[in-house]
């Protein structure tokens, strides 16, 4: 399961980001956090741009609801995610991992 964590901005969560990948996905679920691939290159904030618009799709969500709150620079990142509940995030990311085949 995605580790959600409430802060005084929003949610944040986790993820670590697989950079130059042939085809842009949600990979896996490991000790708490969220695997991505993305085709963009780790330059220029290009790879980070592409983690947020596949977020952004699979969850449901606006791209001006979510940033990288740390780790910009870093394949491990941390979301932030405004104004939504935590149960409902939740709910949207449980989904996403059972439509992709990996468990939560």
């Amino acid at each position: 399961m995605v580790r959600l964590r409430e802060s005084k901005n929003g949610l944040t969560f986790d993820i670590q980001v697989i950079p130059h990948a042939s085809r842009a996905e949600l990979v896996d679920v490991q000790d708490g956090v969220l695997k991505i691939k993305v085709t963009a290159p780790p330059v220029e904030g290009a790879a980070n741009e592409a983690c947020i618009k596949l977020l952004a799709k699979e969850l449901g969500l606006k791209k001006s609801q979510m940033e990288i709150s740390s780790g910009a620079k870093s394949r491990k990142k941390t979301v932030m995610i405004k104004d939504i509940s935590k149960e409902e995030l939740q709910t949207k990311i449980n989904d996403v991992c059972k439509a992709n085949k990996f468990s939560v």
